[in-house]
């Protein structure tokens, strides 16, 4: 029975494991690599970590603000089959810095603190122990402090705001030979409009939306901006409700599911979580903690006369962070009850995530889960992996690391949440991938094979694929998930079936590079697989154990 009672929570409430005691360093930033491995990193200017470099490695920082001579890591590579992770050397400060992912898989990962500010860190994933990270000082044009990311359909990244700065700009890969420079920056005045007296506008969310166009939100404020015309075309009402949700009051966001086989012009809504009274942070700096927002807001920005529809969570939370599923459910976890980001300045940790499904009825979206054994304040973050867990880790709300004489000791574990689907109760209606397309191309048909217990129907079955999210101060940049147009579903053996889909409509639903494709049955998400949106189809199969792959074309 005790075992029954087990698998029922699990199923209702999902279930957390720890997965490393200690990693060596608080994961501040996270990004998932498509070659299942997460490369994590906080700062340099901490003090020393609990990892050291390999084989002797110093670095050495005359600007560096805790120790000129440090042989210890501020990142690693965490490999997720293994659960074993290396130090990786990073030389200038990456202290709340930002990123994006290439076509290729190579992480571009901009900015910082101090003298990492203006830099651009390079990290290739391979499948030795070499790949370590490359850095190029003075590639960017300003200091992106507290800055957000977004790949665009081109390939470049446009670098938004950040400390001080009320303007953008673009980064372009160049050959593998030359060096990056600087591009010309843009003013943006709205992040100038935006900031109060706590700021409150820092790491703005930043999407690319169905028309090619960018979504920003800042404080309460929220615009489309053609970055081809340098001009906002659209502003929206401000969010409800009085509070701020940029950091330091810190909320959360996402662009929820967009699908590719509904309405045309396709729909993008946004929805934004969470965030802390405007004058919290000013009121925590005096001990005096506000308690944080619980609500959330949805705008469907590609209607006619949007307006915000405004919903109450069952927990407020501040520093939260929002994920996709890959069930097309979000997730809202870590962070508190009060106070606001920054050092010493949140109280009340909120250690129980909870799951909204955006398509249920009104007033029964929220679904509180499992509590967590320990608390994720400031400086935590949350990724979504390929096999649907929820990997955790980070958590340090300190100038420098105290593992000891402090409320909430900085945090150097990793833990996995597994969300209510991967309960076993439901495996007999799991899909398990056997076969599929490695790459997609727009527009063209592609086909996933896939194996089922107990098949329900055909209206049941869909596929979807999930960008991995560079996840740092409760956003995950990059993050969007596309439901892919089904053409059919057949039948091809026991038990097994193929779907055959279309890749996107286009670049601007899903930009050239590495996602996570998941096929969904009666709401129970596959293990994902990776696969590449834009480039040359082959196709795979899963035999004796490995996944064997040859070029196809798909009439």
């Amino acid at each position: 029975s005790q075992v029954k009672e087990v698998s029922f929570a699990a199923a209702t409430q999902g279930e957390w494991r720890f997965l490393q005691e200690s990693i060596g360093i608080s994961a501040m930033h996270m990004q998932l690599l498509h070659n299942n491995k997460v490369i994590m990193f906080d700062r340099t200017d901490f003090g020393e970590s609990n990892i050291s470099l390999p084989h002797g490695r110093c670095r050495r920082d005359p600007h560096d603000q805790a120790l000129k001579r440090d042989c210890t890591a501020h990142s690693v590579l965490y490999d997720i089959g293994s659960n074993s992770f290396r130090p990786l050397m990073v030389q200038t400060d990456t202290w709340c810095s930002s990123g994006a992912v290439l076509h290729d898989g190579t992480l571009i990962q901009t900015g910082g603190y101090n003298d990492g500010d203006r830099v651009v860190r390079r990290f290739h994933p391979c499948n030795d122990d070499y790949c370590d990270w490359i850095e190029f000082p003075n590639a960017l044009s300003r200091r992106r402090w507290y800055a957000s990311n977004q790949i665009l359909t081109d390939g470049r990244i446009v670098i938004v705001g950040g400390r001080g700065q009320f303007n953008y700009e673009f980064y372009t890969q160049p050959p593998n030979s030359v060096n990056p420079k600087p591009t010309n920056p843009f003013n943006l005045d709205f992040l100038r409009e935006t900031m109060d007296r706590s700021e409150n506008n820092l790491y703005p969310f930043l999407y690319l939306l169905p028309d090619g166009n960018l979504f920003i939100f800042a404080n309460t404020r929220s615009i489309i901006f053609d970055y081809h015309k340098r001009k906002v075309v659209r502003e929206f009402p401000p969010i409800p409700g009085g509070f701020s949700r940029n950091y330091p009051s810190t909320g959360s966001s996402v662009l929820l599911p967009i699908n590719d086989n509904g309405p045309n012009p396709i729909e993008a809504e946004v929805m934004v979580c969470g965030g802390a009274h405007p004058k919290a942070f000013n009121y925590a700096m005096r001990k005096v903690f506000m308690r944080a927002s619980s609500t959330c807001g949805r705008l469907k920005v590609t209607d006619k006369n949007p307006s915000w529809k405004m919903e109450t969570m069952p927990l407020a939370r501040v520093m939260g962070d929002m994920l996709l599923l890959p069930d097309g459910d979000v997730i809202i976890i870590n962070g508190a009850s009060s106070g606001a980001a920054g050092f010493e300045l949140a109280r009340n940790p909120v250690t129980r995530p909870v799951i909204y499904q955006p398509n249920a009825m009104e007033n029964n979206r929220f679904w509180i889960m499992e509590t967590a054994k320990r608390p994720r304040m400031y400086h935590s973050c949350a990724v979504l992996l390929l096999d649907g867990r929820v990997l955790i880790g980070g958590s340090n709300p300190h100038a420098l690391y105290n593992f000891t004489a402090a409320e909430f000791p900085t945090e150097l574990s990793l833990e996995a949440f597994y969300p209510p689907y991967l309960a076993a109760r439901h495996d007999h209606i799991r899909p398990r991938i056997v076969g599929m397309d490695e790459a997609i191309v727009y527009q063209k048909k592609f086909s996933v094979t896939f194996k089922v217990e107990n098949f329900r129907n055909v209206r049941k079955a869909s596929v979807r694929i999930i960008a991995p999210s560079f996840t740092t101060h409760s956003f995950a940049m990059n993050q969007r998930m596309v439901v892919l147009k089904k053409v059919k579903v057949v039948r091809v053996g026991p038990s097994t079936f193929r779907i055959i889909a279309v890749g996107p409509s286009t670049p601007e639903l899903a930009p050239k590079g590495y996602y996570m494709l998941f096929v969904v049955h009666a709401q129970i998400p596959s293990e994902g697989m990776w696969m590449n949106v834009g480039s040359l189809a082959s196709h795979c199969e899963y035999q004796m154990h490995q996944w064997n792959c040859s070029s196809i074309r798909l009439k």
